[in-house]
């Protein structure tokens, strides 16, 4: 570790050493600073294994780290959602792993979890199948390690889905970091590099409007197309997607750095598949795990990368072991006031900026303004084609959006409550939206502008007795215009209502605490 954090500190540190040391024109002081900062990172990685330890019990891992701020951190092991080990290129010198314990909803890095930087790569795979497991007493014999037996292969790497990558845009992302990078190194550095670009673009500018926009057009495919393979290579290199002896499913990735993310059986929920515009409209998606107690907002819950549509419907029955992908359930259409909403939504917000630009603006800003319409109108009704949702005897399957659309697909068992909205509009037009609450995810997925009637019967129908309580309230028990939701445990029966087997919210005799109820108005 007194090596390898130093090292991957430096490689990030390349590119301004090398404009410090090979374009610093011989200046002293950049010698200096290149040669004070490579100090200060070996010092401090020295000093950060000095001051490191760990420790995994029956009950938690701890780690303590730290010389004039000590810090000790502490993780249940029943609080553990997922193990990732990741490995960057100083790692790989030295055969070793970092290894990330994820604990939750938050779980971003410098914020929850925590971090076992630097193991060697035997002991990080023996430290996943461990912390992944249900944590033992303290004072039980450890059980005696069998011989490994290999995974079950769910899916790996296919050169072809490489096609894929210029549809997801990623290159554009990664050319437009670059670009700022250098120009702000040069800026630093002293060194003129926009003065070509800006003399390119001004013989650009000049040329007929025809060939000025071929040209643009052109820079920029073959930019974001390389950009996107090459960013996809450097991801997902190796991908392999398998189902562990020890009940986990186990994603590893990565030319560079290479990552594995593994996340145990028992917590999986539900799976999601998203189809950006670009990307459906060249037959691929990529799929998400639903997880209990971890977001999708890090990369823990990939399960496969961009890939044809028919590969991620195949992964996620896998997954979720079904015969028949749960994602390709048919689904029930919704009402046409929501295509009469998305019709709206789309279309009006062009015809007033195209009514105030004909009475303010330009002659000709008006007309570009609705000769967008079409193009918004045909978006909004996409945005219809895709709603929908059906319940199977375990799922439930929610489908909505046109820019990224998402299939949900949920436990039922997962779902531990249930808000239904109206707008002021969907009230008009007898729509709701029904947004089932879970521990898992996005921790809520909506099915969108649905009936009243249909939505209240899905939610019942899915939870059974869930909503019950409140559907059955008597009119003057209910304020005009309010949907109640609440959740398992939440009832309105008097004890004379109750039969024996009835628990009721707050009875000492059962432990349970007052539920709370929501009032959505």
């Amino acid at each position: 570790m007194i090596v390898v954090r130093p090292l991957n500190e430096l490689v990030n540190l390349v590119p301004v050493f090398l404009g410090l040391l090979v374009l610093g024109r011989g200046e002293t002081w950049r010698l200096l600073t290149s040669a004070g900062v490579v100090a200060l990172i070996v010092v401090f990685g020295l000093l950060r294994w000095l001051t490191t330890r760990y420790r995994i019990t029956g009950e938690q891992v701890e780690l303590r780290t730290g010389l004039l701020v000590r810090k000790r951190l502490a993780v249940p092991r029943d609080r553990i959602r997922t193990v990732d080990l990741t490995a960057k290129l100083g790692h790989r010198l030295f055969g070793l792993s970092a290894i990330r314990v994820g604990t939750g909803q938050r779980d971003q890095p410098g914020e929850d979890g925590l971090t076992l930087d630097a193991v060697s790569s035997a002991e990080a795979e023996r430290l996943r199948v461990l912390l992944l497991t249900a944590a033992v007493r303290s004072d039980e014999p450890a059980a005696p390690a069998g011989p490994e037996r290999p995974g079950e292969v769910l899916s790996g790497w296919d050169t072809r889905w490489l096609r894929y990558a210029p549809l997801t845009l990623s290159g554009l992302v990664a050319a437009g970091a670059l670009f700022g990078f250098v120009v702000n190194s040069a800026r630093e550095l002293d060194l003129e590099v926009l003065g070509p670009l800006t003399d390119a673009a001004h013989w650009v500018v000049d040329q007929p409007l025809w060939l000025t926009v071929a040209l643009f057009t052109g820079v920029v495919l073959v930019v974001a197309g390389l950009g996107s393979v090459l960013v996809y290579v450097v991801q997902f290199w190796g991908y392999r997607l398998t189902r562990e002896p020890d009940d986990t499913v186990r994603v590893r990735r990565g030319l560079l750095t290479t990552r594995s993310v593994s996340v145990a059986e028992q917590r999986l929920r539900g799976v999601e598949l998203v189809e950006p515009l670009l990307l459906r409209s060249g037959g691929g998606a990529h799929a998400k795990t639903v997880t209990t107690g971890l977001g999708r907002k890090g990369e823990s819950n990939l399960l496969l990368p961009a890939a044809p549509v028919t590969e991620a419907h195949r992964v996620s029955a896998a997954v979720l072991r079904l015969e028949v992908p749960p994602t390709l359930t048919p689904l029930r259409r919704h009402p046409s006031a929501a295509l009469r909403r998305r019709l709206l939504r789309a279309v009006a917000p062009l015809l007033v900026l195209a009514a105030g630009l004909a009475w303010w603006g330009p002659d000709w800003t008006w007309q570009v303004v609705l000769a967008l319409v079409p193009f918004s109108a045909a978006l909004g009704w996409d945005r219809y084609r895709s709603l929908g949702h059906a319940l199977t005897d375990r799922y439930l399957v929610a489908r909505s959006g046109s820019v990224i659309r998402q299939t949900a697909v949920l436990q039922r068992t997962g779902v531990i409550g249930w808000r239904v909205s109206r707008s002021f509009f969907q009230r008009r037009a007898g729509l709701v939206t029904v947004t089932a609450t879970t521990a898992a995810g996005d921790g809520a997925y909506s099915v969108v502008d649905v009936a009243e009637a249909d939505g209240l019967a899905l939610a019942d129908a899915a939870v059974p007795d869930l909503l019950r309580p409140f559907l059955e309230r008597t009119p003057e028990d209910r304020v005009a215009g309010d949907v109640v939701a609440g959740d398992r445990v939440a009832g309105d029966q008097t004890p004379e209502d109750r039969t024996p087997g009835d628990r009721t919210p707050g009875d000492p005799t059962t432990g349970d605490q007052p539920a709370e109820r929501n009032v959505v108005r």
